[in-house]
């Protein structure tokens, strides 16, 4: 099945100058955001208290958020937990409180709802889980880039590799800039997006690595260019399918898979950006010629007058 009835000839490489300059920005941007203003880290990286709440109404979540900012919790983050009964309440740390005292004070401040359970999460966790995110973002990038290295060829590895540390970049910096809570959840949104951005860019290699072989005549150039036209539809259905889905979560999701679902979003687009501009216009700019990806024997042959 095909989105374009007819074949598309578009030069994407033509514009690979004006692609780079604008990623080159939005990257920048994105680390300036990241230093200036940080992530805002939720409950599961700085620690806190989270508190599972029952009520045998309906639980109206505004009106739970005003009685806590009026009892002194104004940064709490009140959520639908299960069904329409149940909620799941984030305080961030409080350390003028004991355990026994925040409790009693979160109690008085929800006299209509019972509280089922009660946890305190110590900032040394939140550390160890930032930690390992980190440490799973970047084992992910050097395995990737070992993978395409073998399959394909170093330059595409290390294009892919750019193209992959693009992506987390510019997300990250959108929830910095915004000041979007960043959580376990967006962690885990942010590893999706890794992976669905290198499908991407492996259907896009692989199409390049067959037109070597067969389009000899064609420039470097050409051949980046119809393996990215070739793959087009492909890439359109996708991602669009995918994008109406992700765009579904976030609004009927509730407030407990909005960053999962912006993350997403975000992602899906600039994944897709990624793919086509920064993975082939990138395998370019650090010399990837047809001797790369030919075999020897064939090399010979289309060396021959």
């Amino acid at each position: 099945m095909e989105f374009f009835k007819v074949k598309t000839h578009i030069d994407f490489m033509a514009q690979r100058k004006w692609a780079m300059i604008f990623s080159i920005a939005i990257s920048i941007a994105s680390i300036v955001a990241l230093a200036v203003n940080g992530l805002n880290l939720g409950l599961d990286f700085t620690g806190g208290t989270q508190i599972e709440v029952t009520y045998q109404d309906t639980a109206d979540l505004n009106a739970i958020r005003d009685e806590l900012g009026n009892a002194g919790f104004p940064q709490a983050i009140v959520q639908a937990y299960g069904t329409s009964h149940d909620v799941l309440v984030r305080i961030p740390p409080h350390a003028e409180y004991s355990p026994q005292t925040l409790k009693q004070k979160i109690a008085a401040a929800l006299p209509g709802g019972q509280i089922q359970q009660i946890e305190f999460i110590g900032p040394q966790v939140g550390k160890t889980l930032l930690t390992n995110g980190i440490l799973a973002i970047v084992i992910s990038l050097l395995v990737t880039m070992i993978y395409i290295a073998m399959r394909f060829e170093m330059r595409f590895a290390i294009s892919a590799a750019v193209a992959l540390i693009h992506d987390p970049i510019v997300i990250l910096g959108i929830f910095a800039f915004f000041r979007i809570q960043f959580d376990l959840i967006s962690l885990a949104a942010l590893l999706t997006i890794i992976g669905y951005s290198l499908n991407d860019t492996i259907v896009v290699y692989d199409r390049v690595r067959e037109n070597f072989r067969r389009m000899r005549k064609g420039s470097v150039i050409e051949i980046m260019n119809a393996s990215i036209n070739q793959t087009l539809s492909r890439t359109i259905m996708t991602s669009g399918l995918t994008l109406i889905v992700v765009v579904a979560l976030f609004v009927l999701g509730g407030e407990m898979l909005s960053g999962f679902s912006l993350a997403l979003m975000i992602g899906i687009v600039i994944g897709t950006y990624s793919s086509i501009y920064i993975a082939g216009s990138f395998a370019l700019l650090i010399g990837l010629n047809r001797t790369h990806l030919l075999p020897a024997a064939k090399k010979e042959i289309d060396s021959l007058p």
